[in-house]
């Protein structure tokens, strides 16, 4: 699949989440002529989803699976492994609840680094769960930093009151330290979702790719539910993540179309 360049800003205030650092600090957002809001896009779910809704996809075909390469953008420090306009490739599955797809797009781009050469690739593993039980794990978190509030950073202190997850992304070093002993998303759980976890591991071991479950891993995404992960070396310079992806089985029904659960990978 192809997508425009830009899309309306609005599209990745919505789909990628308004506190999240690419919508908050990194987006390359404009004005055009007719005084729309566009920005050059950041990421490619969202522009997948918009365009999955917009030519009904799902319609003619239950399962849709869908890959693509694309230039990015985000205004970031530049550094080693990261630029302003960089390329992804990419893959979304949109349709399915199997749990067996969320297996399925960790070991095809795992595949696709060993066949590349790629050396020393293991793979992190996470669940975020149903949207029920992460508000009660939200609240749980909210009562372990509620004395702690004063140390945390300042944007961990915004994130505290707008989208208390966010502060695992944090690389600070004072919020690392405080977020180290926090409770754990995984213990709080349902059975469905708990049940799911389990499944995704032992395909990964049936197929030999070594994995550890990180239980502070919640990528920097609102859209994400179920399944997350990144697969990561430590042979590619100071950003070892290859590659990231998760289920989001709500996003298609916020942007506006029929609910169809999806889960992608993009690198």
């Amino acid at each position: 699949i192809r997508t425009p360049i830009f899309e309306e800003t609005s599209l990745f205030a919505r789909g990628i989440g308004e506190e999240t650092d690419i919508v908050s600090k990194e987006m390359y957002t404009f004005i055009d002529r007719g005084g729309t809001s566009i920005t050059l896009k950041p990421e490619m779910t969202a522009s997948v989803v918009r365009a999955f809704i917009e030519h009904s996809l799902g319609a003619s075909v239950s399962l849709n699976k869908l890959f693509y390469i694309s230039p990015m953008f985000r205004q970031e420090r530049p550094q080693a492994g990261r630029l302003r306009q960089f390329h992804q490739f990419g893959a979304e599955a949109l349709g399915s609840e199997s749990t067996l797809l969320d297996a399925e797009m960790i070991q095809l781009p795992y595949f696709i680094f060993k066949e590349l050469g790629l050396k020393h690739i293991s793979v992190k593993i996470n669940s975020l769960g149903e949207p029920e039980g992460r508000d009660k794990y939200k609240n749980v978190l909210k009562e372990f930093l509620s004395d702690k509030v004063h140390l945390l950073s300042q944007d961990s202190k915004k994130r505290f009151e707008t989208n208390i997850l966010r502060i695992f992304d944090s690389k600070d070093e004072r919020d690392i330290a405080i977020i180290k002993d926090a409770p754990k998303l995984i213990d709080y759980l349902d059975d469905k979702s708990r049940e799911n976890f389990e499944l995704v591991k032992k395909v990964l071991e049936d197929t030999g790719i070594p994995y550890e479950v990180d239980p502070q891993l919640v990528r920097g995404l609102d859209y994400y539910t179920q399944t997350t992960f990144e697969i990561v070396s430590s042979k590619v310079g100071s950003q070892s993540a290859l590659c990231g992806g998760g289920r989001y089985d709500f996003l298609v029904e916020e942007l506006g179309g029929k609910p169809t659960p999806g889960v992608g990978f993009a690198s």
